[in-house]
């Protein structure tokens, strides 16, 4: 009697972590290595600018930028993946007013914080910002003290072990800086031939960027591996699969290091987002690597 109550509690156990696996990523099938268009009608709407997917490390937390085609200012939203179903995509506004964009969300892989970069006038005033991880909800935003924003930067994300990479608007360039037991007191260039919009991969074993294509002048998507010097390869771009004639932008890495997002524009500059295995990133790391 008692073991075959275990063994159907351990059955359900199952059947509900099956449940839950279907729903991830809103129930879509993971793509191979053709780019598909992520969660069409919910994360990416018909006419609608959507960009910079970031998942929390369960995936059961999905964040994301957006704006519609009449709306000048960027926000940032939200979904969570309660029991077997998604809630309803909500803006976050994490500085409940304080600024007038929120955009670039970033959830750190210990999920104890979501990063993003908050502004009032473009080119102008943008800064890294954070919340924390409450037991229910987000702490209120607050500025990163860190020299990064002694610079107006954007776009950074966190590898596993903390470092905190980010660009340079005014320069034009990539940086990092490392994590001191939980402080960034210091930034560093990231040499890299060209690339901004930088993403690093969990384990920093490669470093995607987008840059201006200079054949057709479109944005396209690149990758720099790590050599074992610890400089970093030319950027090699991501071929046709992903980048298009139209433009490529604001590449990320699931936690899991097996999916990569992107964004893709379409003819009415509207944009969706895009997903595909990384595979189609470790065909391209080089053999002495």
């Amino acid at each position: 009697m008692v073991l075959n109550a275990c063994n159907t509690k351990n059955e359900k156990a199952k059947d509900n972590d099956s449940s839950i696996l279907k729903e991830l990523y809103f129930g879509q099938k993971p793509p191979g290595l053709i780019p598909e268009i992520f969660a069409p009608s919910i994360v990416s709407i018909s006419g609608r600018n959507a960009s910079t997917i970031s998942f929390s490390p369960d995936l059961d937390e999905i964040y994301f930028s957006a704006h519609e085609k009449d709306e000048e200012a960027s926000s940032i939203y939200f979904s969570k993946l309660k029991g077997n179903k998604w809630t309803p995509v909500k803006r976050a506004n994490f500085t409940n007013g304080k600024k007038n964009e929120e955009l670039y969300p970033s959830v750190s892989l210990n999920n104890k914080r979501i990063y993003f970069t908050a502004f009032d006038s473009i080119f102008s005033d943008e800064k890294i910002w954070y919340v924390n991880r409450l037991e229910n909800s987000w702490s209120d935003a607050i500025q990163l003290d860190s020299p990064i924003n002694d610079d107006i930067v954007f776009y950074i994300n966190q590898a596993k072990n903390g470092d905190l990479f980010y660009t340079s608007i005014s320069k034009a360039k990539m940086y990092y800086a490392p994590n001191k037991n939980g402080e960034f007191p210091e930034v560093q260039e990231v040499e890299l031939e060209f690339g901004h919009h930088g993403f690093v991969s969990p384990s920093q074993e490669y470093l995607l960027v987008y840059a201006r294509n200079k054949e057709n002048e479109d944005h396209d998507i690149y990758v720099c591996f790590k050599k074992k010097d610890g400089t970093w390869t030319k950027p090699i771009p991501l071929g046709n699969k992903v980048n298009s004639n139209f433009n490529e932008s604001c590449p990320s890495i699931t936690p899991d290091g097996k999916y990569l997002f992107f964004n893709r524009s379409n003819e009415d500059e509207s944009s969706n987002v895009y997903w595909v295995s990384t595979e189609i990133i470790d065909k391209l790391k080089p053999n002495d690597l």
